[in-house]
């Protein structure tokens, strides 16, 4: 899924060129390069399908050259992850019956691949014989606000295949607090397995609505028309998330403890977390830095000239050719806020 904004992490991510077709890490590779070469030691390019926003599609095709044109499958609209992740498996189902397929955000970073390729191969051996729905759950560090949790039994967490009692929303500090000490409850990776008709029968029971708008014609599924059916009927669905139309109200949902180095990169601060620091707590990406009396916080430039900073502390600086941002970390929280009150003065 690389349909996102990824709006947190402005000024580096807009609405041209989101987060997951930039080096955040400055690896040399995009985000959504990254996973895509993960599951290529799963399966060859030509069964990976990229699910992103219609306007997205060339940075795709840029992005992975050797994945078939024909793998995009483009959105008209964004309406969150539910549709998205039907019209992926009605059109699966028109090229195979028995399919079985994953679903994973092309921003996150894993670590362990190795590991996670266990896992992933883990779920869909068992998807494929059974009726359920597979997730990867992270065990949880830290008491997380930005994360949703996934509940299990206490007995069960000895299991290497646990059946999930709840999903839980993201919390507040107090409540996440209580998830880790409970220690029976795991980070949501939003990363999913599915059986493609056993999907598409929980969609029938507990969003319809979203299947009454993408099977008006089933038959356009597989077909040269399946593009522009899916421009006319899409913008229909319900916008709502995988999590809220089937997750939260679908009976045998099991989830895969998965140790696999994960991070969702979902805010500047969560970058700070995941990546190399100096003596200082200062994490920097990029060439021609200099730090000076400065603590704890994460700087980021692509540009040749230098940067020079002295004093400052638990503050984001991220230099981009058209913008440039300076925020206390703490208020990591307010920046979408804040570039939408910049627009609208703009």
């Amino acid at each position: 899924m690389a349909g996102g904004v990824g709006s947190r992490f402005w000024p580096s991510s807009t609405n041209a060129r989101p987060k997951q077709f930039l080096d955040i890490l400055g690896t040399g590779k995009s985000l959504l390069r990254s996973t895509f070469e993960r599951f290529l030691h799963l399966v060859p390019a030509d069964r990976i399908l990229v699910v992103t926003n219609q306007v997205y599609k060339d940075l795709v095709k840029a992005d992975l050259p050797e994945m078939p044109e024909s793998n995009i499958l483009c959105e008209p609209s964004r309406n969150n992850t539910g549709p998205c992740v039907a019209y992926t498996a009605l059109h699966l189902l028109a090229k195979d019956p028995e399919a079985v397929f994953v679903t994973a955000p092309s921003d996150h970073v894993i670590l362990k691949e190795t590991a996670f390729l266990e896992k992933i191969e883990q779920g869909l051996a068992y998807v494929s014989e059974n009726d359920a729905i597979v997730t990867l759950g992270i065990q949880p560090s830290r008491p997380n606000t930005g994360y949703g949790y996934i509940e299990v039994r206490k007995e069960d967490m000895a299991k290497n295949l646990i059946e999930v009692k709840s999903f839980r929303e993201k919390p507040d500090l107090a409540t996440a607090q209580g998830y880790l000490e409970s220690g029976n409850y795991f980070w949501n990776a939003g990363i999913f397995i599915w059986k493609a008709e056993h999907l598409m029968q929980s969609f029938k029971l507990n969003e319809p609505a979203i299947v009454d708008v993408l099977c008006r014609d089933k038959s356009k599924f597989g077909s040269q028309e399946e593009q522009s059916y899916i421009n006319e009927v899409y913008p229909d669905t319900p916008s709502i998330s995988v999590d809220y139309a089937i997750l939260e109200k679908a009976k045998n949902v099991l989830t895969i403890p998965a140790d696999i180095g994960w991070s969702d990169l979902g805010t500047w601060n969560s970058l700070h977390e995941f990546l190399d620091k100096d003596g200082n707590e200062t994490a920097v990406v990029g060439r021609n830095t200099y730090l000076f009396d400065t603590a704890n916080c994460i700087v980021k430039t692509d540009s040749e000239k230098i940067v020079v900073i002295k004093g400052l502390n638990n503050y984001i600086v991220v230099d981009e050719k058209d913008a440039l941002l300076i925020y206390p970390k703490d208020d990591e929280q307010e920046i979408k806020e804040t570039i939408k009150k910049i627009e609208n003065i703009n």
